[in-house]
């Protein structure tokens, strides 16, 4: 419904809660229509300021346990995160859950790789200095597919 704007990397779902980056390509109204669509159904919308980058999702990622992973400088609210940690780099903010304990992730971030193999997670790492030149990274890069069973 307009005026409402969403966009996908503005969306992390972590267990039943959806944070929703609200900033300069999701609006409130985009956030009320997705907390009318998904809190009838169980799950809690938690609407995040985003201002110091394009998308939350270039601020922040999740861990497989729910931890929200990000690099302070670029977040305007960690605070409101349920359980937050923050990495030493920036590129370290960016994972993709692969199955398991691992997590892909790139290589320009060594001292978080370092932190995730401490908390016993198995880092994958990349090198996408490329696409980093142009803010790529290994979440806008990824596209997970689910095994679907009939």
């Amino acid at each position: 419904w307009e005026p409402g704007t969403l966009d996908g990397g503005d969306v992390l779902k972590v267990g039943d809660t959806v944070y929703v980056g609200r900033g300069g390509r999701t609006n409130a109204a985009g956030v009320q229509q997705l907390r009318a669509a998904f809190e009838p159904l169980g799950a809690r919308v938690v609407a995040v300021p985003v201002s110091k980058v394009l998308h939350l999702k270039t601020a922040v990622t999740a861990l497989p346990d729910g931890t929200v992973i990000g690099h302070i400088p670029k977040m305007d609210a960690p605070s409101l995160f349920a359980r937050f940690l923050p990495v030493p780099e920036e590129s370290g903010a960016h994972v993709v859950l692969l199955g398991g304990d691992k997590l892909l992730m790139a290589a320009s971030a060594p001292k978080t790789a370092e932190l995730f193999s401490d908390l016993g997670y198995e880092p994958v790492v990349v090198d996408i200095s490329e696409f980093e030149k142009l803010e790529g990274c290994v979440t806008c890069l990824s596209v997970r597919l689910r095994e679907l069973y009939v």
